[in-house]
């Protein structure tokens, strides 16, 4: 399967991570030695830079401490990210769990866009179509929109992806998907990408989890979808999100 590119840079991690996501709880072993084990990813977590080190953020309410990371491999942006990592039995310290990481991967991780004027900026946005995948990563989760998406791509230029928020005060939950290829589709080959939108300009939930509606043009018109979704608690400490972040090359 082939990678998309982003601004410039190719952002599906792992060299057969996204490939496998759809099946990787079939594809993994409980033997150490398989070597898929190893290779694909078992987390999609949000990596967190703290005043004395670095933690990952698994879910809503888990939170894992890299024993063999001292830093973010990421420097100080706080980013989402593909994962493998084993339970550690070294002291979890604050956290719910050691974890010795295998690997980690980056995926692009960018702010939603709050202001905007579409009689401006409408095409730039786009209008091109992608499939949203029913995905494991596919996910609402610690105040982010985590999204796995395919589309076609033909390779010669790189792709634009954003979030819009709903310009509607009676739809405060409700968020657009655009996807500019700059002509690149037409006639590619399917590929998949991954993207991140942190969900921190949406209205507070108080706690309460409400429905998040999701909107796309997909290659058979509009589509629509919900999650579930509570505004991210309080971490331990601040960090600066990235703009944009690609992962690791992928033919």
């Amino acid at each position: 399967m082939r990678s998309l590119l982003l601004n410039g840079k190719r952002w599906i991690a792992g060299c057969v991570a996204l490939a496998c996501c759809v099946g990787f709880q079939s594809c993994l072993d409980d033997d150490d030695d398989n070597y898929y084990s190893k290779v694909l990813p078992n987390a999609l977590v949000t990596v967190k830079p703290v005043a004395d080190g670095v933690y990952l953020q698994l879910d809503d309410s888990t939170t894992l401490l890299p024993v063999n990371l001292s830093t973010s491999p990421f420097g100080d942006k706080e980013v989402r990210a593909l994962t493998n990592f084993d339970k550690s039995t070294e002291s979890s310290g604050g956290y719910d769990q050691a974890v010795y990481v295998n690997w980690i991967d980056s995926i692009l991780t960018k702010r939603m866009l709050v202001q905007y004027d579409l009689n401006v900026d409408d095409s730039y946005y786009g209008h091109d179509p992608v499939e949203i995948v029913n995905d494991w990563v596919t996910i609402a989760e610690d105040g982010y929109l985590t999204l796995r998406f395919r589309t076609r791509y033909g390779g010669n230029t790189s792709h634009l992806v954003n979030l819009l928020m709903s310009q509607d005060p009676e739809k405060p939950y409700e968020v657009e998907f655009r996807h500019n290829a700059f002509g690149d589709g037409a006639g590619g080959r399917w590929a998949d990408g991954l993207v991140a939108f942190k969900l921190d300009s949406l209205p507070d939930t108080n706690g309460q989890t409400v429905k998040l509606k999701l909107k796309w043009e997909s290659f058979s018109g509009e589509k629509s979808t919900e999650f579930d979704y509570c505004t991210r608690k309080a971490t331990p400490a601040s960090a600066s999100i990235a703009l944009e972040r690609g992962t690791m090359a992928l033919e």
